[in-house]
């Protein structure tokens, strides 16, 4: 049971590379096998944290493998999407722009201040990450943008400033950080609490 979520992470890696071959090399045909190896990520990312908590073994070293894996997943969904959708991500390319640099600003604070990655796998974090689900559905299946992908930028945004403050409020680098809100409380030195989002 201890080794299941690390091959639950690990499937999930070699997952986002068998979307991206499916999606420069099979192409349209391959829209329904990339939705289904996309929710078969979710589920592993959903159940890699759940039983890592119930065998006691969740960790800073698998927080960060579950944190980076996610990166690179949630990456290969929108290369496959622009594989099989080039003309609807070229429109929508000052948005895509914005989230990417977002997402850079957090790492490089992040190293900047601590000489580590971020791993906050914080609660709007979460909620972006269901809206991405959302958008690829749409783009993948149904070949079009609209509100499901606004929406997935604004939370990107929204949960990308989130984490930035988190990072700045933190007087040491820690994972598993709910919000912004929860980072104060612990510069302030209350005690860190776990919370029930995780996973």
């Amino acid at each position: 049971m201890k080794n299941i979520p690390y091959l639950l992470i690990l499937s999930r890696f070699m997952t986002a590379f068998v979307i991206l071959y499916l999606g420069y090399y099979v192409g349209e045909s391959a829209r329904q096998p990339i939705l289904i190896l996309m929710y078969f990520g979710l589920f592993t990312d959903i159940f890699d944290g759940i039983i890592a908590r119930k065998t006691g073994i969740s960790s800073e070293k698998l927080r960060r493998m579950d944190s980076q894996t996610d990166l690179v997943f949630w990456l290969s969904l929108g290369f496959a999407s622009y594989f099989l959708n080039p003309d609807l991500i070229i429109n929508e390319w000052k948005s895509i722009l914005l989230i990417f640099i977002m997402e850079a600003l957090c790492y490089i604070i992040s190293i900047w201040k601590f000489g580590k990655e971020t791993c906050t796998h914080a609660i709007l974090a979460k909620m972006w990450g269901l809206s991405l689900l959302l958008a690829f559905t749409y783009l993948i299946a149904f070949q079009k943008a609209g509100w499901t992908f606004d929406l997935a930028v604004i939370l990107g945004l929204i949960s990308h400033i989130d984490v930035i403050l988190i990072i700045m409020f933190l007087p040491q680098w820690q994972y598993d950080v709910p919000s912004c809100y929860h980072a104060l409380k612990i510069r302030k030195g209350k005690e860190r609490k776990k919370s029930i989002f995780f996973n």
